[in-house]
């Protein structure tokens, strides 16, 4: 088991791993279902972008993105909330040491926001946090510990996973049509999101663009206020 500090620059980790075959024109293409001499039309920046000023919603969701994200058990409870995305997660069911590294991430510790419940803010003393980083840092490796006496003692891994941390390593597929993207990442990239789960949405933007250019160009000029 690795216990890691977490870098905000390499995790979590967002990766694209596909989507659907140009999608923004066959997008535009399905979105001129009425008007079918005009259905090949090259040119869809204006129409995309005017629909998602007026909020015809429906159009986008013809095409799809595919992202691996890399986080800990606890962000991705969260992330496993939005019900519009199929999921596919890491499970130590099946998978063993040797199949996915144990890696635990020790968690940034902030203080409460005085007003907003749903933020923190780095105001905790220095040594308030070095104190309780010594603590969690014994306490998984106690937690890992007990984790491969219970495999090592015939314990199922089914069972054994439950005395894992939440802020152990998990991986999980992502895949949800441009619609359902727009919206997770305007929601999870804007205040009210938890640190470490805006910074998953603000990866997932970030590949978006690649991906949606004329899509994400109309939702930065909406300041994605969607």
């Amino acid at each position: 088991m690795a216990i890691l500090n977490t870098d905000h620059r390499s995790f979590p980790l967002v990766e694209l791993e596909g989507h659907s075959p140009d999608p923004e024109q066959f997008m535009a293409y399905v979105a001129r279902v009425s008007n079918p001499n005009n259905q090949d039309n090259p040119n869809f920046a204006g129409l995309l972008g005017y629909c998602i000023k007026n909020a015809h919603w429906s159009v986008f969701e013809h095409a799809s993105m595919t992202l691996k994200v890399t986080t800990t058990l606890d962000i991705a409870t969260q992330i496993l909330r939005h019900r519009s995305f199929c999921f596919q997660q890491l499970s130590r069911r099946y998978a063993g040491e040797a199949d996915a590294p144990l890696n635990i991430h020790m968690p940034q510790l902030r203080a409460p926001h005085p007003k907003n419940r749903q933020k923190s803010v780095d105001e905790l003393p220095e040594a308030t946090q070095l104190w309780f980083e010594a603590k969690l840092d014994q306490h998984f490796r106690d937690a890992e510990e007990i984790y491969k006496a219970m495999l090592d003692h015939g314990v199922a891994k089914e069972c054994a996973r439950a005395i894992l941390p939440q802020a152990a390593e998990t991986t999980l597929y992502m895949t949800a049509n441009c619609r359902s993207w727009m919206h997770y990442i305007a929601l999870r990239g804007g205040h009210g999101t938890q640190e470490e789960h805006m910074l998953v949405a603000h990866k997932a933007r970030a590949i978006f663009s690649q991906v949606f250019p004329t899509c994400y160009a109309a939702c930065s000029d909406l300041d994605w206020k969607l």
